[in-house]
This record gives C-alpha cells, structure tokens and sequence, in this order.
C-alpha cells in the first residue's frame, strides 16, 4: 500500500485558493505558472479571464524568474508550442532584462514576419514600461529586415498594427543592396525604379498594371483585392503556401477553383505533401477548424485529404502501455474558444473540441483505453437501449477505431464534444473508478481544470486529489497527467513524482505525456524538460 503519510505531506505543502469558478485549486509555483501560461496563453479573452489578467500575471511572474528560465521559455513554446504572441511578449521582456540572451534567442523567436511585427507593437504598447525600442531590439530587427529573403519580407508587408512600413519608419534600416533599398522605397511609397525591385513584387506591379497576365507567385493577400478569373484563382492555389491553401479551400470553392478539371486533385495532393506540412508546423486544432467550417461545394477528395493530414499531425501520439483512462471535461466553461475571444478573429473552436480530438487521437493509436466525458456528471458511450450499434456514439467510435470507414476522427470529436455543458466536478471520473475497484496505470485529463461542484470539507485537498489519494492506495504505480487546454495559474492537483500539468493544445502535448508514462520525466516534469532547452552563446 502506498505511503500515506509521504502523499498527505506534499499534499499539505501546497496552499489551497479560490480558482476562478469559485471552487478549490493548488496555486502553480511561479515557474510552473509561467511555463503554463505561455504555453497555452493567447493574450486573449478566455471564458474566466481576460487578456490584461493574462498580461498582467505573466508580468508579475517574471520579476521573481531568472531571466535564463524566461529565454528558455519563451523558445521551448515558440518552437514546440507553436505560440506566437506569448514568445515574443516573454522576448519583449528579456531585452530589459538580460540583453546577451535576448541578442541570443531573438532569432529563434522572430522567426518570421509576422512575429517581427508583433514584437514591434510589444515593445511601443508601453506593457513593459517603455514605448521606445531601444537600441539593441532596434539593431536586431534591422539585422532582421536586411538579412531576410524576398518571400520573407514580401510576408513581412502583409498586415498593419504595426505594418511593414511603420516598422521601417521606426528602425531606419540601411539597405545591403540596390534591390533592397527600392523595395524600402516601394513599401515607404517613396520613389523607385522597377527594374531595380525584387523580381516577385516587380511581376505583382506589372499584373496589378496589366502589362503581364500571368499571376505573380506571390502570398495570397497581396492580390486578392484584384479582379480575378477562375483559373488564376488556380494559380493561387497552384503556387500558395500550405497554409495559406488550408485556410482558404472555402474561397477556392466560392471563385470556382474546383470546377476546374484536376484542380480538386492537385490541391487534394498538396495538402498531403509531407515536406510542407512539416514546415507549416500545423497543429491538429488548425486542422480541426479547417474542416469544421468546409462549405459543402469543397470535393469530398479535399475532404479526404484533411483526414490524411491530421494522422501525419497526430504522428506524435504514444502508443501507451497498462491500463488507460481519458478524462474529457464536457464542462459549459470548456465551450470557450480555444485560443480565447478576439474581436473579428475567434476561432471557432472550442476547448472541448480540441479536448474530445486528443481523446480520439490517443483512442485511435491505443483502442483498449477508456474515455470517460464528464460534467458535474459521467457520460456514458453506451448504447441505450433505442440505439443500433451503428447510430450510437459507442458505435460510430467502433466504426472509426476499427478502421471503419463511415466516420471520420473530426466527426467522431464533434460527437463526444456535443455532450455535456454542465457545472466542473474533476473528481467524478476518479470517483466512480474508485467505487468500481477499477485498476489503473495512466489517467489523462483534458480540462479547464475549472472544477468547482466537487468541494470538501478537509481543507488540504481539492475533491480530486482526495480521490486520486484514494486511487493510489489501491495503484500505488499509477501515474495522472493533467493537460489544461486554458492560460490559469492553477491546478486541481499538485505537482508531484506521479502528477504532471501540462498546457497546451499541440501535438507536442503527446511527446511528453510519452515521456512521463515511461518514467523519463521526474519531479517538476515540464518544467524540467524547458530548463533541459539550449540556448545559442
């Protein structure tokens, strides 16, 4: 039996609060909160807090963190997270803190255009106490903007707020050629030669001129304020980016792109390129998304690409060992968007979505593990007792996890995610496994981690650590991940040698339960693994 006295200790050390629900919570130590946040965090409004909390939370969290950790932090979640503004918010405030390694990781989170901009507006909101660049964020992104190539800067020019041109303003970059210096000019609206610009935006001004007819390879932004045919819409689509092809298979359909003879084929095929996707670092929420909002004039081989795509996202997921239970929290707070409220742009996808797609990717690689949705209440995959084995839930996952063909893994998701809606109760899949003497080597959760309906008496424990405890004494080797799919600082059960939390919602989230199922993470597991991260000297 396990050591009771050892858990109630650790258990103790930690301080119990109110979590945003109003219900109990362990607070995260500072590092454990910061890897959480910007690993999930989006600086955007969530179901129980909004962007300035997140904002001001990861502000004060960083006064009492080396600023090592925060560099390692902020590249370990751009670079395995895929984040995108917590990164360069993080790098904002390293260049404060620590000018050698912020000159250091500024390229590996300034990967692109995109993120330059961004850090940019970081830097002159005044969120870190100055509204001035300074002069070695100003050197780092003039080596930027000289030393990028013709696709980059021609991405770089796409958006405002700031835009290519008010960053060129601020920073004053010294052209490295005659080429460079008349694109600055071309993007400044100052005077230029054509002859002397890059070759892509010389072709985009003749098509824009009607000196050319043929359509400028070039990102998709830059032309779709033009008159297009139908088959230059194609050559878009012939000459995009993967992602900017995924984003817009709904365009295409609208501008009669697949009505084209072999369009739906080569674009079916180009999404399946396994180069691209690996450079596209698609995560499987994107893929999700995709598919969710396709228009019904999108072919079903386009379709059936996407499915495709998401197994070679998914190819991180573990094939785990012993016996498995999946927690889904079906919760009515988890129906928030996943990347939180953003006016104009809210995904539309939600935290359950992408708790019930993990699910069903761990179930597709690992068929004997058991998925358990919940609220304030169990929800069964059984068949009731007016269903076929085919029009039930259970069904429809046999289909799709025996290699059934009638169900797709989106489809299946969007089932388990239309459950529930309840209150949070994070103790109910524990509880009845416990009531049912259910042997257990790994229980995942995918939550909010928002439980409030689960409160007890003692004031040590949260209602799911109480059961937890209880689960230990009868599987002492038992081993609990807790994958919290929103930016809080908070936990339903501490970190400890056989709990870990996680944040996030790629794919990397699989590599490290992975690792923790077979015992090659220890105490602090993630926090461990972002310290393990090297820095370049």
């Amino acid at each position: 039996m396990v050591n009771q006295t050892i858990f109630a200790s650790q258990a103790t050390k930690k301080q119990l609060i109110s979590n945003e629900a109003g219900g109990r919570a362990f607070q995260l130590n500072h590092r454990q909160a910061l890897a959480q946040l910007a690993a999930t965090g989006t600086l955007n409004h969530t179901f129980y807090q909004t962007a300035q909390m997140q904002l001001d939370q990861i502000l004060v969290l960083t006064q009492d963190i080396d600023a090592e950790f925060i560099a390692k932090t902020a590249v370990y979640t751009r670079q395995n997270s895929h984040m995108k503004d917590m990164p360069v918010l993080l790098l904002a405030i390293l260049s404060q803190r620590d000018q050698s390694l912020f000159k250091a990781v500024f390229p590996l989170v300034i990967d692109n255009g995109k993120q330059l901009r961004n850090f940019v507006q970081i830097m002159r909101s005044g969120v870190i106490q100055r509204k001035s660049l300074g002069s070695l964020p100003k050197k780092m992104i003039n080596q930027w903007l000289i030393n990028a190539n013709e696709n980059q800067l021609l991405a770089a020019n796409i958006g405002n707020q700031p835009s290519l041109a008010d960053v060129l303003k601020m920073t004053h970059p010294k052209p490295k050629d005659a080429t460079q210096e008349a694109f600055f000019a071309y993007v400044l609206g100052k005077k230029y030669e054509l002859e002397q610009l890059p070759a892509k935006v010389q072709a985009l001004e003749k098509f824009r001129q009607g000196l050319s007819h043929d359509v400028p390879d070039l990102p998709m932004q830059l032309l779709t304020n033009l008159q297009l045919s139908a088959q230059q819409w194609a050559e878009i689509a012939k000459n995009g980016g993967w992602q900017m092809l995924r984003m817009n298979l709904n365009t295409f359909a609208r501008h009669g792109v697949f009505q084209i003879e072999g369009m739906d084929e080569i674009i079916a095929n180009k999404l399946q390129d396994q180069d691209m996707i690996r450079k596209s670092r698609v995560l499987p929420y994107q893929l999700m998304t995709t598919w969710s909002a396709l228009d019904d004039a999108v072919p079903q081989v386009v379709r059936q690409s996407l499915e495709q795509v998401m197994r070679a996202a998914l190819q991180n997921v573990p094939r785990l060992t012993g016996r498995v239970v999946v927690a889904i929290d079906v919760s009515g707070s988890m129906a928030s968007p996943v990347t939180g409220y953003r006016k104009g742009t809210t995904s539309t996808l939600r935290c359950v979505d992408v708790a019930s797609l993990f699910a069903c990717a761990l179930k597709q690689v690992n068929p004997d593990i058991q998925i358990t949705p919940f609220d304030t209440q169990l929800h069964s995959l059984n068949i009731a007792e007016n269903e076929s084995d085919q029009t039930s839930l259970f069904g429809r996952l046999k289909q799709v996890f025996t290699g059934g063909k009638t169900r797709s893994i989106f489809e299946v998701a969007k089932q388990f995610a239309a459950l529930g809606g309840g209150g949070t109760d994070c103790s109910i899949p524990l509880n009845r496994l416990n009531r049912d003497q259910t042997p257990v080597d790994l229980m995942i959760y995918f939550s909010d981690n928002e439980s409030w309906a689960d409160q007890l008496r003692t004031r040590h424990k949260t209602g799911m650590l109480y059961e937890w405890d209880i689960l230990k004494q009868r599987c002492p080797e038992a081993k609990l991940v807790c994958v919290d799919l929103q930016p809080y600082t908070h936990t339903q059960v501490p970190e400890r040698t056989d709990v870990m939390n996680i944040g996030g919602f790629s794919d990397h989230v699989f590599t490290l339960i992975d690792l923790f199922s077979q015992g090659k993470m220890h105490a602090d597991h993630w926090i461990n693994k972002i310290e393990q991260s090297k820095l370049p000297t």
